[in-house]
């Protein structure tokens, strides 16, 4: 049975909240697992709910259903408010949860660079919440466009503005050529979705920029093939209702658009200011918490941060990217590190494995960079599918994934094209 004297508090049930309550299954402690959500969500597969090919509930699992045989481990429901170091206790709404060891896995959120007003006229794609509301707004523009009957008009509905050329930037735009060019054909009667216009804008040099230069230049002929108009070395300057401000050099350009997507950058969860001020741990520029080499916070040995909130420089002498093989590998040293210190033994200082990166395209197109292999094409693309399958949580999960993914690549059709939530015009047009 656990030993109820030593308590784990886990703040957070993404990729390294998780991991860290399921390698504590069997240790001699009594575990919290606590989050504002009562699910788990399979991040990288959001733009494939906002744009259509899936649905919410084909990459999110109830964090209860998971962890239902860990009977050392409870799961409450609450957003935190603040921690208390010195009691050793987080603050939720609706009481205190004291704990002994406390890891701290809260993720990230939006990045938008001091323009916080952008957000209004840009979603980004962190949440269920944003994958839905990207869909809606994406859906609503072509269904506004046939009922416009000023061209000037038309064109600006039917072209979608992508901020950020990283994986998800790629991927985001990638699957709206194929929404376009594919699956909407000959669903309209007034508009041909394969006019519409998509950009990828990157104020860098390239897509895709943590990938090598010859898989960005892959990824970018993907992309045009699937109509998406490539943007490299511009700058965004205003977003509005109405369009983009773009600035590349000393030239500036007006776009008007009536759909802008988010993929520029992500800052740390606000829990990160909650312990510089609670236990004064130190904060990098993006809001991450300056980690030591054990992921612990300097002076509170007790305390642990793991995922996208941590800045961890020690492994490759630059902070880790905020990807899901670091948070997985993080809640999994977390737990051994807890279980060595019940031991009475130590660990040695977290050491990070790179296992490659990865960005889909589109049908049958993506880059792959595994360190000792680069793959490209069709043979990238079944390798993202199958890492994809294998790390979704709940085997129905990786069923119902596996079966939409065949339909949609044998009648390029995605089933879940619904428009819900946020408003709409009296007559039922869009209002995007």
């Amino acid at each position: 049975m656990p030993d109820p004297a030593h308590r784990v508090v886990i703040i957070g049930g993404g990729f390294g909240g998780l991991y860290a309550a399921q390698h504590l299954r069997t240790a001699r402690v009594q575990v919290t697992l606590l989050d504002k959500r009562n699910y788990h969500l399979f991040q990288p597969l959001l733009y494939q709910v906002a744009t259509g090919a899936l649905s919410p509930a084909n990459i999110a699992s109830p964090l209860r259903a998971i962890l239902r045989r860990h009977l050392n481990t409870t799961v409450l429901l609450g957003e935190v408010r603040d921690i208390d170091a010195v009691a050793r206790q987080v603050i939720l709404p609706w009481g205190q949860v004291p704990y002994d060891t406390l890891i701290v896995a809260a993720g990230a959120r939006d990045q938008y660079f001091g323009h916080d007003d952008w957000a209004r006229f840009a979603v980004g794609l962190k949440s269920i919440e944003e994958a839905t509301e990207t869909r809606r707004r994406l859906l609503l523009a072509f269904e506004a466009a046939e009922c416009e009957a000023d061209a000037e008009k038309r064109a600006a509905l039917l072209t979608f503005v992508v901020v950020g050329a990283g994986p998800t930037g790629v991927e985001m735009a990638g699957s709206i050529g194929e929404l376009a060019l594919y699956t909407l054909r000959r669903n309209f009667r007034s508009i041909d979705p394969a006019q519409a216009k998509i950009l990828l804008v990157e104020g860098g040099d390239r897509v895709l920029s943590t990938f090598p230069p010859e898989l960005s230049s892959k990824a970018e002929a993907a992309l045009k093939r699937q109509g998406v108009t490539v943007c490299t070395g511009v700058m965004v300057t205003d977003i509005t209702a109405e369009g983009v401000s773009l600035k590349a050099g000393d030239r500036a350009e007006w776009v008007s658009a009536r759909t802008v997507l988010w993929a520029a950058g992500v800052r740390a969860s606000r829990l990160g200011e909650v312990l510089r001020d609670a236990a004064g741990a130190e904060l990098d520029r993006t809001g991450r918490v300056v980690v030591q080499p054990d992921l612990t916070v300097r002076g509170h040995p007790e305390i642990l941060v793991i995922g996208d909130l941590a800045n961890d420089s020690h492994s490759t002498g630059k902070p880790l990217p905020g990807v899901a093989q670091v948070a997985m590998q993080q809640g999994k040293y977390a737990a051994l590190l807890i279980r060595a210190r019940l031991g009475g033994d130590t660990t040695g200082p977290f050491k990070y494995v790179d296992k490659g990166n990865m960005a889909t395209i589109g049908r049958a197109a993506a880059v792959a960079d595994l360190g000792w292999l680069q793959l490209s094409g069709y043979l990238a693309w079944w390798a993202w599918l199958l890492i994809h399958i294998v790390y979704l949580i709940h085997f129905e999960n990786r069923i119902l994934v596996l079966w939409q993914w065949a339909w949609n690549y044998w009648t390029r059709n995605r089933s879940a094209r619904l428009i819900t939530g946020g408003p709409t015009s009296e007559s039922g047009a869009a209002a995007p």
